[in-house]
């Protein structure tokens, strides 16, 4: 049945039960932008998995298969895609991997050489690090500022020109929370220039609703670490209608349909984009886990929207708490220009000692974290008002003891 938001907000917090073996109740769990807590739901998905592997030994990846579908419909869903197609990994660095390997960056016969990728300056480090290897093999990277974040699709798209082979750019920036926007002029710029679009959507999905409205050719990645509950070994790329790429970096999954047929001359790939990217033999655990989180939130009535209106109360809660706390700027602040509906799923205060501060509140029992000096505060629905407001007291009591 639905929830009313407002019955997230009291204490208790009507989904917090939900949650009893990460005791969400208990502890101030400000990760909710990088891990949040399962529903006790996973735990059957988890146990499920167990149990068809030992019930049916090698005969269990037909089950394991229609968990994957399932996995795949629901991240369809929440990207309100109904024509691509989408492969699934472990993680998001390895479905990077397989799309640059797609690409005519250093060389291959199929198409003309395309040398140069651009993205910002604010990527994951998914990405970031794979990138810089590719620029020390020769590659041309060209980085554009994140920042302003409302106008980063803008820069990517003056940087692009025709020996680009793609734009790689986050839609909600890993370090502040700020929302990209103008991605719909890289879109328009990577389809002049003949460029790929891959947009990684990971700090998005399931915080802020997702729309393919006017990056409909894209190629998105993402997964369900975050917002989506789902754990470890949900990521997917998105993979758009048509796609004819043929990945260098290829598992057998990709000829799965043709295993019976006797090897070719080359390497044949499927008609399905998705397929395309396929990999090889992995842990379906995770898939199971996934389908289950994935059932709690339609149950529940968990969707984009409603999901967006929690985190955007919370976000203002933790803000106001702050700004109570009347404490020193030159030590820690926050952006106070950029609109809130600008911001996605946390709250970065800016600190030159935010590694300390990050160290102080763990000791006080707040579980968060800090990307260089960015401290990230980042709520998830099951929290109560009540328990936001107690992290920001005991922020305050870190930050003055080391004034």
């Amino acid at each position: 049945m639905p929830l009313d938001p407002a019955t997230l907000y009291g204490t208790p917090n009507a989904l917090a039960s939900e949650y009893s073996r990460f005791r969400v109740g208990e502890r101030l769990l400000l990760t909710g932008h990088s891990h949040q807590a399962w529903p006790d739901r996973a735990f059957e998905g988890q146990r499920a998995a167990f149990d068809d592997a030992a019930l049916l030994v090698d005969d269990k990846w037909e089950r394991a298969f229609e968990k994957a579908a399932r996995v795949r419909a629901g991240f369809a869903r929440l990207l309100g895609d109904r024509e691509g197609s989408l492969a699934l990994a472990n993680n998001t660095h390895e479905l990077l991997v397989r799309f640059l390997s797609a690409l005519p960056l250093l060389g291959g016969t199929e198409r003309r050489q395309r040398p140069r990728i651009v993205t910002t300056d604010a990527e994951f480090h998914s990405a970031r690090r794979q990138l810089d290897r590719l620029a020390e093999a020769g590659v041309e990277l060209v980085r554009v500022a994140a920042a302003p974040a409302a106008s980063a699709g803008e820069r990517v798209a003056a940087a692009i020109d025709d020996r680009t082979a793609a734009a790689i750019v986050s839609t909600v920036f890993f370090t502040d929370a700020g929302i990209a926007g103008g991605l719909e002029l890289a879109a328009e710029a990577c389809a002049r220039h003949g460029a790929e679009l891959l947009l990684d959507a990971y700090h998005q999905l399931n915080v802020v609703p997702f729309s393919l409205a006017g990056v409909e050719r894209a190629f998105v990645v993402g997964g369900g670490y975050k917002y989506c509950q789902l754990g470890e070994g949900n990521a997917f790329l998105r993979v758009p209608p048509g796609c004819r790429l043929r990945p260098v970096v290829t598992g057998w999954f990709a000829e799965f349909e043709r295993l019976e047929e006797a090897p070719s001359g080359g390497v044949a790939y499927p008609d399905d984009p998705g397929a395309r990217f396929g990999g090889a033999t992995y842990d379906p655990t995770s898939h199971y886990r996934g389908a289950a989180v994935f059932d709690f939130f339609a149950e529940h009535g968990l969707n984009p929207a409603l999901l967006r209106e929690v985190s955007q109360h919370q976000r203002a809660v933790l803000c106001a708490a702050f700004d109570a706390l009347d404490l020193p700027l030159a030590l820690i602040d926050r952006d106070r220009a950029t609109p809130p509906e600008r911001f996605a799923g946390f709250l970065a205060l800016r600190s030159p000692r935010a590694g300390e501060v990050c160290a102080g509140l763990r000791e006080a029992g707040v579980l968060t974290d800090h990307r260089g000096d960015e401290l990230r505060l980042g709520p998830a629905p099951y929290l109560a008002d009540t328990q936001l407001e107690d992290a920001v007291a005991r922020l305050g009591e870190v930050v003055r003891r080391l004034a």
